[in-house]
């Protein structure tokens, strides 16, 4: 079985810059993608704070610099987003917290670093060796002067914001450009001299330019790459798996096997649909399994076929049905059901192992604006649950039915979902988890599952 991945010192990831930047979209996505690879991470949205504490209007003047109220006001929320962040990590068994705000001034960010490496002292005298011996800060500035971008983002994030909830759109906007002109006033961006003993990066107008500084460990640096290939701008991913197979049909797990004649007539449909949807600059990727390979051919279309697509690997249970699996490997077939994510098939691959694999795949995938995704049930499940936040226990029974079209919308705060079904029937391929998952179990109750389905 795979285990979690442990880190020898915590990380507080802290955001810079000036609002409609996209800290928020990049503190969530980091998010999503360390909670992906096993690292247990939590977002600290400052801005929640405020609302909760203080009401979630406030006009311009609140964010003024020279607002004695408003300054003592905002720094109040800081402070306890920052404590929580602090106990989340030393007391509440996180390994990375993400403290999103804007944290714009000098004073601001050396107040976070000297009260994370306060909390170490405090708490290694109350729980001496039960905790980490080291608390990283990590700064992430976000920086963007293309105007266009900027009043998009203000648009699409901040008028759905509950901070002007019930307030007209022009009046909204007007406030918004204000509060961003008071937190200008008192900007300090990261500085090459002055913060060249931190650990920072800083991306500028969508990743065009990238500057890191005091990277020191095998994390910092993949969060590094993984933000390389960000960007804000809008896009769809579009997600299906190949038509029916023969296989499919069988119930056979795995394999190379062709399509069957209605997985012929769903690509015939597939490709109606994406040319119907007239998606410019569409890309196509396939696995290089035959069944994705063909689905993608009826499209007339250039395509990429990624080894990393390819269908979890059964190993020696490859090609054989779930009976003949209990039949030969029962023990083996149990195990599984009690802890299918982390599972590794004999000469095979677990979940665990195949959210590894895809991580260039989704690595990729951010660089791209708009993709369609030819693929297989696990590989999908990993996908989804990347873009959807799916826990771990969830991701190996994410439901991806045969000859349906999942459209990704990624946003801000979620990942928005429209699923089109293709008129054409197709097997069940799910199996849900068994009542029962102890090895000294029954062929039937092994199987039950999957004779309620018959």
């Amino acid at each position: 079985p795979s285990c979690p991945q442990i880190l020898q010192s915590k990380l507080c990831i802290v955001t810079v810059g000036l609002p409609a930047r996209g800290k928020t979209y990049i503190a969530m996505k980091l998010a999503r993608y360390l909670r992906w690879i096993g690292i247990d991470t939590k977002v600290f949205n400052v801005g929640n704070y405020r609302r909760k504490m203080f009401g979630a209007y406030q006009p311009h003047n609140f964010y003024h610099p020279d607002n004695k109220e408003g300054v003592d006001k905002r720094t109040e929320c800081a402070m306890k987003a920052l404590g929580d962040v602090i106990n989340y990590l030393n007391l509440e068994n996180g390994q990375v917290a993400v403290f999103d705000a804007t944290n714009t001034t000098r004073e601001r960010r050396r107040l976070i670093a000297q009260k994370c490496q306060d909390s170490l002292v405090e708490v290694r005298g109350i729980r001496a060796g039960m905790v980490s011996t080291s608390m990283q800060v990590f700064y992430i500035e976000m920086i963007c002067d293309d105007k266009e971008l900027i009043a998009e983002n203000v648009k699409a994030v901040k008028l759905t914001s509950p901070d002007y909830e019930g307030i007209d759109d022009d009046e909204a906007i007007a406030d918004f450009s204000q509060r961003l002109k008071n937190y200008e006033t008192a900007y300090e961006p990261l500085d090459e001299g002055y913060d060249r003993d931190r650990s920072w990066v800083k991306l500028a107008d969508v990743n065009q330019t990238i500057m890191a500084n005091q990277i020191l460990n095998h994390l910092q640096s993949r969060l590094v790459y993984f933000l390389m290939n960000l960007h804000i701008k809008k896009r769809n991913i579009y997600i299906c798996r190949h038509g029916e197979s023969e296989f499919n049909v069988q119930g056979r797990v795995g394999g190379d096997s062709d399509l069957s004649e209605r997985g012929k007539e769903f690509a015939i449909k597939l490709a109606k649909f994406i040319h119907d949807k007239n998606i410019p600059d569409l890309k196509v990727w396939t696995s290089q399994l035959k069944r994705s390979m063909q689905t993608a051919a009826y499209l007339n279309m250039e395509s990429e076929a990624w080894k990393s697509l390819c269908e979890l690997d059964a190993g020696a249970c490859d090609a054989l049905t779930y009976g003949e699996i209990q039949e030969k490997f029962p023990e083996e077939f149990a195990h599984r059901d009690q802890d299918k994510y982390n599972y590794r098939y004999p000469r095979g691959e677990s979940y665990a192992d195949l959210v590894h694999r895809l991580e260039p795949v989704i690595m990729e995938l951010e660089r791209q604006e708009s993709v369609l995704v030819i693929c297989h049930q696990s590989v999908m499940r990993c996908l989804l649950a990347y873009f959807t936040d799916k826990e771990h226990t969830e991701l190996s029974y994410i439901q991806c039915p045969l000859h349906t079209v999942l459209k990704l919308i990624p946003k801000a705060y979620v990942c928005e979902e429209e699923r089109y079904e293709i008129d054409v029937q197709a097997v069940d391929t799910y199996r849900p988890k068994p009542k029962v998952t102890d090895v000294s179990r029954t062929n039937e109750e092994a199987l039950e599952t999957l004779l309620q389905q018959s």
